[in-house]
């Protein structure tokens, strides 16, 4: 077996920045080893420069270089070894996986094909390849088409699949297990995008990335209740995942620190749609203020109060989750959550590349951060008298 090369810095040095530029100092150090390991210049088996000559080399702390260099271990470029240093791997070693795209509601839900877009930007899917399965238009046919394509990435042996469990349909809970055992079975890894498919308090032996969906909740219901709203209800529909679950939890944790008992305000199931359904939730007392569980609720919720002759914020007040393209563009922009969807979708590549090298690592919830966005909906404008950058 060749010795690794000893490590020297013969690399020309770094380009310097162009005025105005403000790049990441990380990401300029990720950058210029990533191209010199591909243009050869770093050749196979070469062992980098310790952190602390990386520093010197780049003017950036050690911290900086790390992160850099746990990037290009991540992308398969480099091998990290306790006591043998950090060395380029051959090309065979750093050639493109390819995984499977597992997302049976896609054509359903509006937050999924950002984040398969934020993985396919992502600098760690290259160079991986990533497998799109058919997109579902139907709940009913949903749990079918999900097991099919299951099957599909088995026979085409994909390194690992991203799974956002079945949510819409009523079987969802049976379907989802009997997905995970198919690909526990074949002993292929999965990473799941947004939510457990367990129901909530089990958890399964599978890493996660989304958000954390109770601090959303708790901070889209204090905003409310910040603006003096009182009266609060939660509006969702049926058959929903445990992240509506905990956005429910946070709702409720949200009115008891302002010391407003959360059985006098329920939480709604049902269709937004549905005239006299809506009709009932607006009887004495009506809600001031509505928080939805997703964004597509609270703009079916807002046309359907609108058809009712309600006016918005002036007398309710509404809250939606996840921040879609056309939440500002609504009757009245809707203030929500905001979910970086591309973000999820790099963290969710990134993941799955570090369980494949490291499958001895704990399962673990990776969770990107969220904010809030305030536009018309909330009727913030109308405390102070003035529209936000964001109406």
């Amino acid at each position: 077996m060749a010795r690794p090369r000893k490590s020297a810095i013969n690399l020309a040095p770094p380009p310097s920045l162009e005025p105005g530029d403000h790049t990441a100092k990380h990401r300029r150090v990720f950058e210029y080893l990533q191209a010199n390991i591909l243009s050869n210049a770093l050749k196979v088996g070469d062992r980098l420069p310790s952190e602390a000559e990386l520093g010197k080399f780049f003017d950036a702390s050690r911290i900086t270089v790390a992160k850099a260099v746990l990037d290009l271990q991540r992308m398969g470029l480099v091998t990290r070894r306790p006591g043998a240093g950090t060395h380029v791997l051959a090309q065979h070693q750093a050639a493109g996986r390819t995984f499977g795209l597992l997302i049976p509601e896609l054509g359903l839900t509006e937050i999924f094909e950002p984040i398969c877009h934020g993985m396919m930007r992502s600098p760690f899917a290259r160079p991986d390849a990533l497998l799109w399965g058919n997109a579902s238009t139907s709940v009913r046919e949903s749990a079918k088409e999900a097991e099919q394509m299951v099957n599909s990435f088995i026979v085409q042996k994909v390194s690992g699949v991203f799974f956002a469990p079945l949510e819409l349909s009523g079987e969802k809970d049976a379907a989802n297990r009997r997905i995970a055992r198919i690909l526990e079975r074949a002993q292929i890894p999965f990473v799941l995008l947004d939510r457990c498919y367990m129901p909530f308090p089990e958890r399964s032996g599978h890493d996660l990335v989304g958000v954390d969906n109770r601090r959303a909740g708790y901070v889209a219901t204090a905003h409310l209740l910040g603006l003096g709203t009182r009266r609060l209800a939660y509006f969702c529909e049926a058959n929903l995942a445990d992240t509506v679950e905990a956005r429910i939890a946070g709702f409720h944790e949200a009115l008891r620190a302002f010391e407003i008992k959360p059985e006098q305000y329920p939480v709604w199931r049902g269709s937004p749609l549905d005239e006299a359904f809506v009709r009932r939730l607006l009887e004495s007392p009506r809600p001031e203020g509505i928080i939805c569980a997703n964004d597509l609720t609270a703009a079916r919720l807002m046309q359907t109060l609108m058809a009712l002759g309600v006016r918005i914020p002036e007398e309710v007040r509404i809250v939606g989750m996840d921040d879609v393209k056309y939440a500002s563009l609504l009757p009245v922009p809707l203030t929500t959550i905001h979910q970086d969807c591309a973000g999820i979708g790099a963290v969710a590549m990134a993941t799955m590349l570090e369980r494949l090298e490291h499958p001895e690592l704990p399962v673990r919830d990776v969770l990107v951060p969220t904010r809030l966005v305030v536009r018309r909906s909330c009727g913030a404008h109308l405390a102070r008298g003035s529209a936000s950058s964001e109406m």
